[in-house]
């Protein structure tokens, strides 16, 4: 099951069908209320406020929203509009239904949400805090998860449980399992027993086990929720702000081409000098690339499967781009706080994104900086040595240039900067590219570097890139995807690493496998009255 309609990622508070948001000073209201017949694609209803793709993409803009226009929200509370359910998690019908891309694209951008709210909470001042107020199950535990702080209502009957095991299957999808005992620090045989409990855990027990931090009294029980936001809204050092509007995007720097089993981007640098950032607000280039690019990395991810690789140019004035890093990196400002860590999340949705990347530098490219971040994001980097191939009497010539912005501005999920992961315990290599800052890197000089993989000539160019885009096309995508995930994070492993590494790849295996999948599994005979048969044999 997966729409032929190309999924849209943009959405504005007045278009919501999932979710309230209502803003009350310091504190903001995020309530679900899924509308059951709102499904992303025909063919199941969104009962008990189990959510879809459609249901994410609300959640993803409020919080989005909550950052850029509401910076003087200092708690946000995430709770149900509906009466005795908080959420039921994804929906199974559209689960079981759906094509192997389609799970794994939903469940890869469901994770990249709840890792925005911890990013809000961690580095926005907006702390998440979840509002329990009935049975919280699988994927609506992970939307608590996510959250710094769990209040359970308690009425003696709601649960919070990851069921997916025992009734589906399948792992929970949204980093359940990883924020169970990494960060919530339960103890790993009480996890074990959670995790195989359809029924949950409730009460004290809840508590004891360190699943939700504290039991809420049912009567008034938005009221004390309220009153314990204001007391963590009273601790934040988070200064009331002005925001900004994030108006409907233009697509004015970012160009897609989608061919046969490739897709070219290509993010132009700015026009003019950097403004006042406050004035331009959305229409700046800095904010307005990164959600241009942001909104295309996410169709591609899900509307063009099978362009399994992405080449990625830029186009522009290097000296521009390195004005405009100034004007957000050098600024102590809300603003520009958001718009750097909003790229920063941007660059990590690249780093997982499951296609071939291959940077193409040649002449009148700007990868500069912040820009050069999305060239040390790909699997290769190929700088042009010579004239630009349509004229060949021309001076200009391709260069790459390292700034500020590449040595911690955005680090991967792994902790690392791109170079870090690139020169992997490499110290003295880093150190002299530190001593390279600002200033062009030629062709020979970047490739001596290490900072490409290779710099053919004017006379070369063309069949060395055709060899390489065909090359890759002729193998697996399977064993590329495998490959380069592993390839692209070298290092130390944290939460981030471990629910898009470990997590997913186990559960994207598991998604294929007939104990989960197949016309006797148990995601597919979920809600018929029959049993799963399994085939016993472990792997």
């Amino acid at each position: 099951m997966t729409t032929t309609t190309p999924v849209a990622f943009d959405r504005r508070p007045d278009e919501y069908r999932h979710w309230r948001l209502r803003v009350d000073g310091e504190v903001a209201w995020l309530e679900m209320d899924v509308d059951e017949q709102g499904g992303l694609v025909p063919g199941y209803e969104l009962k008990l406020n189990s959510y879809d793709l459609g249901v994410d993409i609300e959640l993803y803009d409020a919080t989005q929203r909550l950052r850029f226009e509401h910076p003087e929200v200092r708690v946000v509370i995430v709770t149900s509009a509906k009466d005795k359910v908080f959420c039921a998690g994804a929906n199974i019908r559209m689960l079981a239904a759906s094509e192997h891309h389609w799970k794994v694209n939903f469940c890869k951008f469901t994770n990249e949400t709840r890792n925005g709210m911890e990013d809000a909470t961690e580095n926005s001042g907006q702390v998440y805090v979840a509002a329990v107020n009935g049975p919280c199950a699988g994927g609506g535990y992970e939307i608590a998860l996510a959250c710094e702080k769990i209040f359970l209502i308690d009425d003696n009957s709601s649960t919070v449980a990851l069921p997916e095991v025992p009734l589906l299957g399948v792992l929970p999808g949204t980093g359940g399992l990883t924020r169970v005992v990494d960060k919530r620090r339960v103890r790993r045989d009480l996890a074990d027993v959670f995790a195989t409990r359809p029924d949950g855990v409730k009460g004290k027990t809840a508590v004891d086990w360190r699943l939700v931090d504290e039991l809420v009294p049912r009567q008034d029980f938005r009221e004390k929720v309220l009153e314990k936001a204001r007391e963590l809204a009273r601790e934040s050092g988070k200064q009331a702000d002005h925001g900004i509007e994030l108006t409907p995007l233009q697509h004015r720097y970012v160009d897609i081409e989608v061919e046969p089993s490739q897709a070219t981007i290509t993010i132009k640098g700015p026009e003019n000098d950097p403004g006042d950032l406050h004035e331009e607000g959305a229409d700046g280039w800095f904010l307005a690339m990164t959600r241009e690019l942001d909104d295309a990395i996410l169709r591609l991810r899900t509307n063009e499967v099978e362009a399994g690789t992405w080449i990625l140019r830029t186009q522009g004035d290097p000296a521009k781009v390195k004005a405009h890093e100034a004007a957000v990196l050098g600024q102590k400002d809300w603003l520009a706080n958001e718009i750097t860590h909003y790229f920063k999340r941007t660059l990590k949705r690249l780093d997982v994104t499951s296609r071939s990347l291959i940077a193409l530098i040649e002449p009148g490219s700007c990868f500069t900086g912040p820009l050069l971040e999305i060239a040390l994001a790909a699997d290769r980097q190929y700088i042009l040595d010579g004239p630009p191939i349509d004229d060949e009497d021309s001076d200009e010539r391709a260069s790459i240039c390292l700034t500020e912005a590449n040595f911690g501005a955005f680090p991967m999920g792994n902790g690392l900067t791109r170079l870090q992961a690139r020169f992997y315990g490499d110290d003295d290599h880093l150190t002299w590219l530190a001593r390279e800052k600002d200033r062009e890197l030629s062709a020979a000089e970047a490739l001596e570097l290490g900072l490409v993989t290779d710099a053919p000539d004017d006379l070369d160019w063309e069949d060395e890139i055709r060899i390489a885009l065909e090359g890759r096309a002729s193998l697996s995508p399977d064993a590329l995807t495998g490959m380069e995930a592993n390839h692209r994070f070298v290092g130390p492993e944290t939460i981030e690493t471990k629910i898009f590494g470990r997590l997913a790849a186990w559960q994207n295996w598991i998604f294929t496998r007939p104990n989960a999948s197949g016309p006797e599994g148990a995601l597919r005979r979920y809600g018929t009255g029959q049993k799963a048969v399994f085939d016993r044999k472990r792997v």
